[in-house]
């Protein structure tokens, strides 16, 4: 029982074995190390194919090119980006409990973390003010919601993510108070991002809390209205204007169901980040003890979010499985084929 080698820690392993000031490895089985990069290589991948779909099948077909799918586009877009961009230098930084990309390049990888993650709940913000006047203002919609209007959405959603994230971590604001932790946890190879009491509350504020008030509010007014509707169609004439009624329907059942996949949509998006910002809030006022798996865990399943949006897409759009279908097997290749029809003969 006392034999010195059940009792000798494992050795002690470096991210950088030359370096002095070098980072603890985090050791893990080669089991688990290898279901860890299945997981999140498929996960990454799965993304950028998904929401490469949107974004062809949007930027291809004529008849997608409609005010709410620009900004399903741009937010496909920032989903792309996220994988592209943050995503893989992340599930390295998670299993190997390591950065091996350089102090600069861990400030740029922060930065784009953050101003895409906002960008992406800043255009679901959007997409429901567009689904609001969508329902509950459908004769003005047309005139209200049109592509310079599109163009001030996209350009807040870009601009301010890009100023507060660039701003905040290379300012570091976020550290003000922080020092002596940062100082005590610094090392070779270390690429985490601190937030102090004051910016863990602001940063979760603006990224996820007041968008995302904004956005349960007006979709608990788009369900009311739409009942509403309805109720009143049901209840209509039935002898009168029966084409133009059958078309009303029409129209109110695809809205409605659009207005469903984007709830939907934002719903997975607040229950995939929420546990993240929740942490963010709450980690500086329990000192900074929050296991790091724990916080990786977190993390990687608020990146999961941009990896669901393209199969939501996928389950409820079926222009999206149409175009789908157009690009594997190479049709949108054929000439005029920007002009086909994605949608059933009957919305």
């Amino acid at each position: 029982m006392n034999s010195p080698e059940l009792w000798n820690p494992p050795e002690v392993q470096f991210c950088f074995a030359l370096v002095n000031n070098s980072c603890p490895r985090n050791v893990r089985s080669v089991l688990s190390v290898c279901a860890m990069y299945v997981v999140m290589t498929g996960a990454i991948v799965m993304t950028m194919l998904g929401n490469l779909v949107v974004i062809i099948s949007i930027a291809h077909f004529k008849q997608l090119q409609s005010p709410t799918n620009f900004l399903i586009l741009s937010m496909a877009t920032t989903d792309f980006l996220l994988s592209c961009v943050v995503m893989p230098f992340s599930m390295v930084r998670s299993i190997e409990s390591c950065w091996y990309f350089g102090d600069l390049f861990c400030k740029v990888h922060s930065c784009c973390d953050i101003m895409l993650c906002t960008t992406s709940i800043f255009h679901l913000c959007f997409i429901s003010v567009d689904r609001y006047y969508a329902v509950c203002d459908p004769l003005h919609y047309v005139t209200k919601i049109t592509i310079p209007v599109i163009e001030v959405f996209l350009l807040i959603s870009w601009s301010i993510p890009l100023f507060f994230a660039f701003g905040l971590v290379f300012s570091e604001l976020n550290i003000v108070g922080a020092e002596d932790f940062v100082a005590a946890i610094d090392c070779t190879g270390l690429c985490v991002l601190i937030f102090n009491k004051l910016w863990g509350v602001l940063a979760s504020f603006i990224a996820c809390f007041l968008p995302g008030t904004v956005m349960v509010g007006i979709y608990i007014h788009i369900f009311s209205v739409a009942r509403k509707h309805t109720k009143q169609i049901g209840m209509g004439p039935t002898r009168k204007h029966v084409g133009s009624e059958s078309k009303m329907k029409v129209s109110s059942k695809k809205e409605s169901k659009a207005t469903k996949t984007l709830s939907i949509v934002m719903g997975v998006f607040v229950l995939c980040w929420l546990p993240f910002f929740i942490l963010t809030i709450t980690d500086p006022f329990i000192n900074f003890t929050t296991p790091e798996d724990l916080y990786n865990v977190f993390l990687w399943l608020g990146y999961f979010n941009s990896t669901f949006n393209p199969i939501i897409y996928g389950m409820f759009y079926p222009w999206f499985r149409k175009a789908l279908r157009m690009i594997i097997t190479g049709t949108i290749f054929h000439p005029d084929s920007s002009t086909l029809s994605l949608y059933p003969a009957d919305t």
